[in-house]
């Protein structure tokens, strides 16, 4: 890695379709969600931060446990909450519910960045995908500014920092099914992924 990188897991959700139960503990084919991005991050990141509002479910974990530093609940809080406990550069940043995240993925995203650029964030034919990619410090300021004023669009809060793009065709030569972006939202995406498994 050419610049160093924090890997950072937002687990902040409410998951009201969960009973409150925590999304990073639900499990995929016997395996905890946050267990399987924690094995990638550790292969791939010396500093490691989980963002989450209950930080007592987590000890047993080695990373770096912060909460939200604003009382909204969104992904943009959770990136802002990232981006202001990393120690480096840039920060790679993916929610907790991803089950099916690609060491090779992540490695591709990392592997473009540069120093003058703010972020690396892959795009498929579904959109830009902001949770699974990658910041720089400098994503801060403009997360603070849309925060204090309410504004929660992640895509729109970085509008102006320059972002370089992963075509699709790039990400499937990894991930050929882009299964990295699939994500638990409610149950009957947890039954889907056991049945992907």
């Amino acid at each position: 890695m050419k610049i160093p990188c924090t890997g950072v897991i937002l687990s902040g959700g409410l998951s009201t379709r969960y009973d409150g139960t925590e999304k990073a503990l639900l499990q995929v084919g016997g395996i905890r969600l946050l267990d399987r991005i924690y094995d990638i991050y550790t292969e791939l990141f010396e500093e490691i931060i989980l963002v989450t509002n209950n930080s007592q479910k987590f000890l047993e974990w080695d990373l770096l446990i912060v909460p939200d530093l604003f009382p909204i609940r969104s992904s943009l809080t959770g990136i802002h909450a990232g981006l202001f406990f990393m120690t480096n550069p840039f920060a790679f940043i993916s929610a907790c519910d991803t089950p099916f995240l690609k060491k090779e993925v992540v490695e591709t995203v990392i592997g473009k960045i540069e120093s003058e650029i703010d972020i690396v964030m892959p795009e498929t034919s579904a959109g830009l995908e902001p949770l699974c990619a990658a910041y720089s410090k400098r994503c801060l300021e403009p997360a603070q500014q849309h925060l204090e004023q309410e504004k929660l669009k992640v895509i729109k809060a970085f509008r102006k920092s320059r972002i370089k793009t992963i075509s699709e065709k790039v990400l499937r030569k990894k991930d050929p099914d882009l299964l990295s972006f699939f994500n638990i939202n409610a149950p009957d995406d947890l039954k889907r992924a056991e049945e992907m498994l």
